[in-house]
C-alpha cells in the first residue's frame, strides 16, 4: 500500500475516536448509557463473533430491528468482519423478507425479538443461514407469546458480544470499492432491488452530512429516521464519525420525540415532513418552544412552507435534503443564504423548500432534457434530476440489467422532475409518474399540495391524478383534517382555486388518513390505483 494513500472507509473514524473520546458519551437507549470506549469495545466483540462464524470478505449480515444500539453497532461490527450489512425495513411483509436475505445471499440474521413472530411462518423459505442472533430490548416489556419460537440455534446478542474477543479487530481494507452495505428500494414496482453501497461513498456521505448540518462532539443526534432507511441516510456512519452522542428511539411518536429533545437536550434529527408533523399535532404545539435550538434535516417529500413556518416557532430549523436510496440518502441540500434570514417567514420558508444544490461531496446533479441537455435556469422549465458523482451507487446487487438501466447516457436518473431557478437552486415539482397531464397542462402535485396544505384546518393532503373522459385525468385531494375541525369539500376547493389556476385544483376532495410507508413517505401509489380501477364510490362522475 502507497505510504501516501488509504483506502477511505467510515472503520477509521469509529477507531480514532475510540481513542481520542473514549470516556466521552456516544450512545443513549433508554436508562443505559455507553462511551465511545464501550461502543467500540462491542463493535469489536460483534466482528470478533462474526469472524468466528465465517463472515468475511464477501459475505452479507442481514439486521432486521428498529432503532436500537445493535443496529448501530452492526453497521461498523459487520464491515470490521469484512461483510455487507443488509439493514432490512421493519415494515416489510414475511415474503419479502424472505426474498431479500434469499437475493442478498445473507449468511447470518440479527433480528428485534418483537420481529420474530413475522419470520416464523416464512422459516422453511429461508436459506440456511450460520447463525441467527436475537436482540432483547430492555427498554420495553417482553412481548407476549414473542418468546414461543426462534429459530433453531439461534443465540441471543448479549451473549453472543460477551462471548466474543474484545480485541481490535485486525481487519484492514484493501479496496475501498468494497462493499459496505446494501439496501433494498421498497419495490413498489416489481421486486425490491438491492443498492449497492461502497466504503468510500458511505464515508464521504457520512462526512458531508455532518458537515453541512454542523454535527461535532457535543451534538446530540435523535434517532426519528429509521436505521435501515439508506442506512440512516449514512448518519449511522457520520455520527459517530464526529463524536456525536447517538440518542435511540425505538417509536416514533410525538410525545416521545418532545420528551427526548427536552430531557437529553437534543440538538439534531432527521426524518421525513411526517416527523416533525408529529411535532405540529400536538396538543400544546402552539405554544411549545424548545430552549435548545434544533437542526432537523428532512427529506423524502418537500416540507410544506406551512410546516417550515410552525417548527421555527418551536425553535426547530428544518434543513431540507434530497435524495434516494441509490443516492446514499441525500444528494442535495437546500444551504440557507445570508440574505434569506431578513425575509418574512413566509418568504424564506418557500425559499428553504426547495431542494437546493449538490450536497458537500456529491458531484454533479443537474435537471436534464430529453437529450440530456441541462434545462435553462428559468424556475419553469421542467426536466428529469440527474446525477454522477461521488455518492451514487455502485450498481444493484446482482442485476446488471437494471444497472445499465439506471446509468444509461453516463447519469444515474431518479425519475423526479424538476426544474432549475436562477440562483442555481434546483426545485423539485413531481415524481415523473406522479405529474398530472390535464387537458394537455402540466399539474404539478407538489404545488397543489403546498397551496392546500396551508388552509388552518388541513392537517395532511396528498394530491394525485384521475381519469376524466374530457381533461384524460384530473387532480384529486386526499385530506386529513386536523382533530375536532371539520371541512368541506366545497370550502377545500373554494380555497385552492383563491391561489392556483382552476385547472390545477382538485376536482374532488376525499377525506380520510394517508397510507404511508415505514419512513413517512406518502403512498400515493395505493391513492392513484384506487382511483384509476373506479374503487372509490366517493368520486362521482
Amino acid at each position: 500500500m502507497a505510504l501516501n494513500h488509504v483506502p477511505i472507509t467510515p472503520l477509521a473514524l469509529l477507531r480514532r475516536n475510540a481513542r481520542v473520546f473514549a470516556s466521552h458519551e456516544a450512545v443513549v437507549h433508554g436508562s443505559r448509557r455507553w462511551s465511545y470506549g464501550q461502543f467500540h469495545e462491542r463493535v469489536c466483540r460483534l466482528a470478533n463473533g462474526l469472524a468466528a462464524l465465517g463472515i468475511g470478505r464477501e459475505s452479507k449480515v442481514a439486521v432486521l430491528a428498529p432503532n436500537v444500539p445493535m443496529v448501530l453497532e452492526a453497521h461498523f461490527g459487520i464491515p470490521l468482519a469484512g461483510g455487507a450489512i443488509v439493514a432490512m425495513n421493519t415494515r416489510l411483509a414475511g415474503a419479502e423478507i424472505a426474498y431479500i436475505l434469499q437475493h442478498s445471499q445473507s449468511e447470518a440474521l440479527l433480528v428485534d425479538r418483537e420481529w420474530l413472530p413475522l419470520l416464523e411462518p416464512i422459516w422453511g423459505d429461508v436459506p440456511p443461514l450460520e447463525r441467527v442472533v436475537v436482540y432483547d430490548d430492555p427498554t420495553v416489556p417482553a412481548v407476549p407469546g414473542n418468546a414461543a419460537w426462534q429459530p433453531e440455534g439461534a443465540e441471543d446478542y448479549e451473549a453472543f458480544l460477551a462471548a466474543a474477543s474484545a480485541e481490535v479487530s485486525p481487519f484492514e481494507l484493501e479496496d475501498e470499492e468494497q462493499i459496505i452495505a446494501i439496501d433494498y428500494t421498497s419495490g413498489t414496482t416489481g421486486k425490491p432491488k438491492g443498492v449497492m453501497y461502497t466504503h468510500r461513498s458511505a464515508c464521504l456521505n457520512a462526512i458531508s452530512n455532518a458537515m453541512v448540518s454542523g454535527l461535532e462532539r457535543h451534538s446530540r443526534y435523535l434517532w426519528t429516521l429509521p436505521m435501515f432507511h439508506c442506512n440512516g441516510w449514512c448518519y449511522t456512519w457520520g455520527a459517530p464519525s464526529v463524536g456525536a452522542t447517538s440518542i435511540c428511539l425505538r417509536t416514533v411518536e410525538g410525545a416521545a420525540i418532545r420528551d427526548l429533545i427536552r430531557s437529553e437536550r437534543v440538538t439534531h434529527l432527521c426524518g421525513a415532513p411526517i416527523v416533525l408533523q408529529f411535532l405540529a399535532d400536538l396538543p400544546e404545539a402552539a405554544e411549545l418552544h424548545f430552549g435548545q435550538p434544533v437542526l432537523a434535516a428532512v427529506g423524502g417529500a418537500p416540507p410544506s412552507p406551512t410546516l417550515i413556518a410552525a417548527m421555527r416557532k418551536m425553535n426547530i430549523d428544518p434543513m431540507h435534503l434530497y435524495g434516494l436510496t441509490e443516492t446514499y440518502g441525500p444528494i442535495t441540500i437546500c444551504e440557507v443564504q445570508d440574505e434569506w434570514l431578513d425575509l418574512p417567514l413566509e418568504a424564506y420558508s418557500r425559499k428553504v423548500a426547495r431542494q437546493g444544490v449538490a450536497n458537500l461531496m456529491a458531484g454533479e446533479v443537474a435537471v436534464l432534457g430529453e437529450n440530456l441537455e441541462p434545462v435553462p435556469a428559468d424556475g419553469e422549465t421542467m426536466g428529469e434530476i440527474c446525477m454522477r458523482g461521488n455518492t451514487v451507487m455502485k450498481g444493484y446487487y446482482r442485476d446488471e440489467e437494471a444497472t445499465a438501466q439506471a446509468f444509461r447516457g453516463g447519469w444515474f436518473h431518479s425519475g423526479d422532475l424538476g426544474v432549475l431557478h436562477p440562483d442555481g437552486y434546483i426545485e423539485l415539482r413531481d415524481r415523473a409518474k406522479d405529474i398530472i397531464v390535464s387537458g394537455g397542462e402540466n399539474v404539478s402535485t407538489i404545488e397543489v399540495e403546498n397551496a392546500l396544505s396551508a388552509h388552518p384546518d388541513v392537517q395532511e393532503v396528498a394530491v394525485v391524478s384521475r381519469p376524466d373522459e374530457r381533461w384524460g385525468e384530473v387532480p384529486v385531494a386526499f385530506v386529513l383534517p386536523k382533530p375536532e375541525r371539520e371541512l368541506t369539500e366545497e370550502a377545500v376547493i373554494a380555497f385552492c382555486r383563491e391561489r392556483l389556476a382552476h385547472f390545477k385544483c382538485p376536482k374532488a376532495v376525499i377525506f380520510e388518513p394517508l397510507p404511508r410507508t415505514s419512513t413517512g413517505k406518502v403512498q400515493k401509489f395505493v391513492l392513484r390505483e384506487r382511483l384509476w380501477a373506479g374503487q372509490d364510490s366517493r368520486i362521482k362522475g
